[in-house]
């Protein structure tokens, strides 16, 4: 008797899962981080920059004519602290890269 050649429609194995469909309205997880990032980026910038106005204008912190020395040299230098601070929180969160499309 003749055997029948190794087809995939001949082949013993188990039959395959069927393909999960793709639904167009699922947003990637990836890309869903992504958007996370950047409006975290964003939302820390604009609160350091609104804390720093108020420091500095608002207070008067930061104007020659309404502080003291005492108070410019304090302003001036979280001013620069805190933007290294925000400068560095801002590469620590963008220094992963993400995969290819």
């Amino acid at each position: 008797m003749a055997t029948l050649p190794d087809t995939p429609d001949n082949q013993d194995t188990a039959p395959e899962a069927p393909e999960q469909e793709d639904n167009p309205n699922k947003l990637d997880y990836e890309l869903f981080h992504f958007l996370i990032r950047i409006m975290r980026t964003i939302f820390i910038g604009l609160f350091w920059m609104l804390i720093n106005v108020f420091l500095g204008l608002y207070l008067g912190f930061a104007e020659p004519e309404a502080s003291t020395p005492g108070r410019m040299i304090f302003f001036y230098s979280w001013f620069v602290l805190s933007l290294g601070g925000y400068i560095y929180l801002v590469w620590r969160m963008w220094r992963k890269k993400m995969s290819a499309p």
